[in-house]
């Protein structure tokens, strides 16, 4: 089984979001904020830890990192993580828009089966006039 980041990113915690500030905005700005901050504090942790393997190792020095200049293929793939990063930090965004597109469409289709009935209760009392 394929673990798939992007879809990953969607899933949807059970409940309502907790409000912590008056603001919703502020809200959801404070969540980007704080998944940013954990991404970046694991990311760090992990980079230092290699970073100190290979220089005790004598296998790299540290400068060399600063010198690295990535191939297409490692292009690629910073893309791609790019993508998923990007996806996994707007969540709750992306959640809020899907949430928004649910609504509008049973809205929509509440608006339509009340035309429907009206039009069907006026057809009926029409008939009933005409009897």
């Amino acid at each position: 089984m394929t673990l798939d980041p992007i879809t990953m990113a969607g899933n949807k915690a059970r409940g309502k979001r907790p409000m912590y500030f008056k603001d919703s905005d502020t809200d959801r700005l404070m969540a980007i904020l704080m998944a940013v901050a954990g991404e970046l504090a694991v990311a760090r942790e992990r980079i230092d830890t290699l970073e100190r393997l290979l220089d005790a190792r004598g296998l790299l020095e540290r400068e060399a990192i600063d010198r690295y200049e990535p191939d297409s293929e490692a292009s690629q793939e910073r893309g791609l993580w790019h993508q998923e990063f990007i996806a996994r930090i707007l969540r709750v965004v992306q959640q809020e828009i899907e949430q928004f597109d649910e609504d509008s469409q049973a809205r929509r289709q509440a608006h339509k089966e009340n035309v429907s009935a009206t039009t069907e209760l006026e057809d009926l009392i029409e008939e009933l006039a005409n009897t």
